[in-house]
């Protein structure tokens, strides 16, 4: 008998690509979820024969084996066996109908199906295709798996959300296009991987690990920043960004990453930890993995984990460069959804993960994944990188003025201020979710500060913040001055508090007002040195924009308000890039500790609206309308209008506007025709190089092609 002979393959693409889940991805390959059942019809030469023997072979990365579980050969059987199996679903004379299961703990990445046919002592093979092979959040025996359906689609499937930033009194939202499913986004991120630097160490061992999404998550992590492999985005906090794009203009992971893959793999310049964040979330989803953004404000960067943040100013309130510790007005990461395996099931579930280069884990710069259990239960012993997130959100605040080399004066200490409001998008809306819960017992809580006094004790650390001994190889910083100065610590004999008089608006005087309150009966002189700065969200200042000095006479009791502005003349060129203003009072009478009073602001966003102006239907071209105005008092030229949306626009549209008299409203009109139907979200974008970003953005429900 001749050996039997595939005459063609159905993939059943449409109906497989339903079942996984995978219709969304813009892409012609086969793409399936590991754990789940798909279905393949093969017609043949001639009728099927019992004696017809059927061995499939799947097999993935280079020199694929079984011993590295990159390869499977299994036969076809009447039941479905553990691993990969093949099963005979319907058969007819010339044509039969298979189901091809992939093991839930399969390696994910690109896969080949052969299959050889044994006919007596003849033997023909074929290749049957490619695909690709996802996590599987919707398969209860893969790791990534969550029971939640309406979970599953925000976390896996939505490819548009919000990051939250700001500070924490003044929240605000910037929405961030996914755009997961987007043409060759799955492509890179599989590129990702192949970039690593544990693929091109061992791509052997490196592809066999793939099935674990600790692994995977961690290689992600050291990719897209660039520090360490050439990854996907470089980040810069300070200096020019002349020779990259402002981290503020960026609205989305697209662009970024075909311009990584486009530009062969040389780093994005530049990113801040939102464009890490926003970047990791659609490679993760992209691969499966259910992950979304949060974000800590009042964000402690401890960089020797000893649980104290040590910020030194001299007697003027200028900061002092003597401590690499810092609170960040915001930090932004991920989380994914996970099994820990390796630590225990009570860990499972909400996994913190950090591509932003702060500090190295295990010699490369990444962070994570460390379970949101452990650090809430201050379990910082604990893989990955607990240590670092616990701080993140549990440090205390030490501020001390240096009065002199010899002398340093330990002014507020505050054990409530980091880790406010940890925020994450609402499941099915925009509206913000308060998850501070998920890290931490309530502030000021007994179980809250048992919690801390565990973590202390596991890094070694004592309540002074010195540390008893060294647990893990990280940077060492020296804390100056603590050690060798005599430190003065009594109660300040005033009070005071800084306000704005008025909602601050780019373009205008700030209005503001120092109260302060003599506590004793006796009669004081406070001098009062006053500073403004211009600062990033990381709180380093960037330039000084006024400075002045005052004695201010204060009776018993007395309550005095000092009244002064932050005209735009002064702030106007060193808020170019972006809106936040620290206002920093040092008050010294001459008995009783300084006073440190302190005021963080942020300039309001212009209005800008977006009008659609007629219905969204799929493949119909429909207008955009959008109004913004010049909030300066002088001309502004060379702006650009941008705008980006998955599913409405396939690349990222820019639009000149040469120039806006002063004060003036403008308007700008654009074509969108949606190529995929649901609630898509339409982000508007303004660069100048006069103001920061102006954004805002609509979410459209598209109607499905009539």
């Amino acid at each position: 008998m001749a050996a039997q002979k595939i005459m063609n393959i159905d993939w059943h693409s449409k109906l497989n690509k339903a079942a996984h889940h995978t219709s969304d991805y813009n892409s012609t390959q086969m793409i399936l979820r590991r754990g789940q059942a798909f279905t393949i019809t093969l017609n043949f030469q001639r009728t099927v024969q019992p004696e017809d023997n059927f061995t499939f072979i799947a097999s993935t990365g280079p020199s694929p084996a079984e011993s590295q579980q990159t390869k499977a050969i299994f036969h076809l059987s009447d039941d479905a066996a553990e691993g990969w199996s093949a099963t005979q679903e319907h058969c007819e004379p010339g044509r039969m109908s298979l189901m091809i299961v992939s093991p839930a703990n399969a390696i994910i990445g690109r896969y080949k199906l052969k299959l050889q046919i044994a006919s007596g002592n003849k033997t023909s093979s074929a290749l049957l295709g490619q695909f690709v092979l996802l996590f599987n959040p919707w398969c209860p025996n893969d790791d990534v798996y969550m029971a939640n359906e309406e979970e599953r689609q925000e976390y896996v499937l939505n490819d548009s959300g919000i990051i939250f930033q700001g500070k924490e009194k003044y929240i605000q939202k910037e929405a961030w296009n996914y755009g997961q499913f987007e043409e060759d986004i799955l492509d890179i991120s599989l590129s990702i991987l192949d970039r690593s630097l544990n693929y091109r160490e061992d791509p052997y061992t490196d592809v066999s690990n793939r099935n674990d999404p600790i692994y995977v998550c961690r290689v992600i992590s050291a990719m897209v920043n660039s520090n360490d492999e050439k990854g996907v985005v470089e980040g810069k906090w300070s200096g020019s960004y002349r020779s990259g794009t402002n981290p503020l203009h960026w609205s989305g992971s697209v662009t970024i990453l075909r311009k990584w893959y486009r530009r062969r793999f040389k780093p994005v310049r530049y990113g801040q930890c939102w464009v890490f964040a926003g970047v990791m979330c659609t490679v993760l989803r992209s691969l499966g993995i259910p992950t979304r953004v949060i974000t800590n404000f009042n964000s402690a960067h401890d960089s020797n984990i000893n649980l104290s943040i040590d910020k030194y100013i001299d007697v003027s309130g200028e900061t002092l460069n003597l401590s690499e510790d810092s609170v960040w007005n915001f930090h932004v990461w991920n989380e994914s959804w996970f099994t820990r395996k390796d630590l225990g099931s009570f860990y499972d579930g909400w996994q913190v993960l950090d591509a932003t280069p702060q500090e190295k884990s295990k010699g490369i710069y990444r962070c994570g994944p460390a379970s949101t259990r452990a650090i809430k239960e201050g379990d910082v012993n604990l893989d990955y990188d607990s240590s670092f997130v616990f701080a993140a959100v549990n440090a205390d605040c030490v501020t001390w003025i240096q009065h002199s080399k010899k002398r340093t004066e330990r002014i507020y200490s505050n054990t409530r201020k980091i880790g406010k409001f940890i925020s994450t998008k609402a499941v099915g809306t925009n509206t913000r979710v308060d998850v501070t819960n998920n890290y931490k017992y309530p502030e000021g809580s007994s179980k809250e500060r048992q919690v801390y006094k565990k973590a202390l004790k596991l890094l070694g650390v004592s309540s002074t913040g010195r540390r008893k001994k060294v647990t893990k190889p990280r940077r060492r910083f020296p804390v100056a001055g603590r050690q060798n100065m005599p430190v003065t610590r009594q109660k300040p004999t005033v009070s005071g508090k800084l306000k704005l008089d008025a909602s601050p608006v780019i373009g205008q005087d700030i209005l503001l007002t120092l109260a302060l309150q003599n506590l004793t009966a006796d009669f004081k002189t406070i001098k009062v040195k006053l500073r403004a700065s211009a600062v990033l969200y990381t709180r380093r200042p960037k330039a000084e924009i006024l400075q002045w000095s005052r004695s201010i006479q204060l009776g018993s009791e007395e309550v005095k308000e000092i009244s002064f502005k932050i005209s735009y003349s002064q702030y106007k060129n060193a808020l170019l890039d972006d809106r936040k203003i620290l206002v920093t009072a040092v008050c010294e009478a001459r008995q009783g500790a300084s006073l440190l009073v302190e005021k963080d602001i942020v300039l309001q966003d212009p209005l800008l609206t977006i009008e659609v102006l007629g219905p969204t239907v799929v493949h119909k071209a429909t207008n955009v309308l959008v109004t913004f105005t010049n909030p300066l008092s002088e001309v502004v030229t060379d702006c650009v209008l941008k705008a980006e949306g998955s599913g409405l626009l396939k690349e990222q549209l820019n639009i000149n506007v040469a120039r806006m008299a002063p004060m003036e409203t403008s308007t700008a009109e654009f074509e969108i025709i949606p190529y995929k139907s649901g609630i898509r979200q339409l982000q508007v974008d303004l660069a100048c190089i006069r103001f920061s970003n102006i954004k805002g953005f609509v979410m459209l429900d598209v109607a499905p092609a009539q």
